[in-house]
């Protein structure tokens, strides 16, 4: 039986005080109405076989049982196994007390996932899946692997709550709509956003999502004159047209690490006539931000320059010090942090156990 509920203002805010003197408050920034711990457990690496599964089922129960309730997958992740160790970790975390309405599970669709295992034949595992029930068609592909139709992504939708074995997830993002663009022209992607948006507007009046993002790799990052390019504004807008002044669009994903700061330093957002930083911009639009490879798939875990250790005192290993810098980046709620290992959960949450940095300093 799934679990119901989702994650509120008072499940979340009471997940925060079972820390309370373990770990200082401001690791939990409220947003959206909800108490986001600033470290985020991803669930993206790994091989798709029983002992990933478990590893991650194990990770994902440690990592809340340490004080990280944000939870970030997506279907295509391990072949949707990662969601289902997911939905395993969820329950038995709720046999051991812990409320669901504390924990924030975030999902993606978009991308075409295969069942378990890639399949021995790619095309009629498309065809048997999702041409012959009518999910999709080749023409609603795009770059031969991307999706974001509204009668696929509620698809996708339904089979990661059956993934995650929950009635309702709380964040569900379109993954990496800026893929499309290898094909269609913007004025094209922005149509499809607004279809899409509009089927996701429809799930959070069904209940089965209650807020939706996009998550984005290049889209935010990079210069206004390059193809792949997203203007948040403009897909703020779009989110409008799709559902008002009260629509949900509330979250973006994007990367943000020691080595890729592009969201913090590169103007290329406009929003009212003036130039921002896409952490600006999402902060000037009410969007909450989660940025990925925080420690860049462990590259940013060692051989740190030393400074970076002066900056950010009071840790002991540089995965600690790379999150460290994105918890602490002025406009970030969460960063996310893929772990499977139960070793390097209780090491990265250990960073909780200190402020963020002041960014003054």
């Amino acid at each position: 039986m799934a679990l119901p509920g989702w994650a509120t203002t008072e499940g979340t805010a009471a997940y925060r005080e079972r820390f309370q003197g373990r770990i200082p408050s401001d690791h939990y920034r409220q947003s959206q109405g909800l108490w986001l711990s600033s470290i985020g457990i991803g669930t993206y690496l790994g091989n798709h076989d029983e002992k990933a599964d478990e590893l991650y089922r194990g990770a994902v129960a440690r990592s809340v049982e340490l004080g990280c309730n944000v939870i970030d997958s997506a279907i295509n992740y391990r072949f949707q196994r990662s969601e289902r160790a997911i939905g395993a970790a969820l329950g038995d975390l709720a046999e051991k007390g812990f409320d669901r309405r504390g924990v924030v599970v975030a999902t993606k669709g978009g991308y075409l996932p295969f069942d378990g295992a890639p399949p021995p034949d790619i095309k009629s595992y498309f065809v048997d899946t999702f041409v012959k029930t009518g999910v999709a068609t080749a023409a609603d592909l795009a770059a031969g692997c991307h999706c974001m139709t509204p009668a696929y992504l509620l698809n996708q939708l339904d089979a990661s709550r059956k993934n995650l074995d929950l009635d309702c997830i709380d964040i569900y993002y379109v993954h990496n709509p800026e893929t499309q663009l290898a094909q269609i022209a913007p004025v094209e992607l922005n149509r499809r956003l607004l279809k899409a948006f509009e089927a996701l507007e429809g799930a959070v009046g069904a209940g089965k999502i209650r807020m939706y993002g996009i998550a984005t790799w290049n889209a935010f990052r990079i210069d206004p004159a390059m193809k792949d390019y997203l203007s948040l504004a403009e897909v703020v807008a779009i989110a409008r047209a799709a559902g008002g002044d009260n629509h949900h669009f509330k979250v973006i994903q994007l990367p943000l690490n020691l080595g890729m700061v592009e969201a913090l330093t590169q103007r290329n957002q406009m929003v009212q006539k003036e130039q921002l930083s896409t952490l600006e911009a999402a902060q000037a639009l009410g969007i909450t931000v989660m940025c990925s490879a925080s420690i860049y798939q462990g590259q940013l875990a060692r051989n740190l320059p030393e400074f970076v250790g002066d900056v950010f005192g009071g840790l002991e290993t540089d995965a600690q010090r790379a999150l460290q810098f994105v918890r602490s980046t002025p406009g970030v709620t969460t960063a996310l942090v893929g772990m499977k290992q139960i070793a390097h959960v209780e090491e990265n949450l250990k960073t909780a156990e200190v402020s963020p940095a002041l960014w003054e300093q």
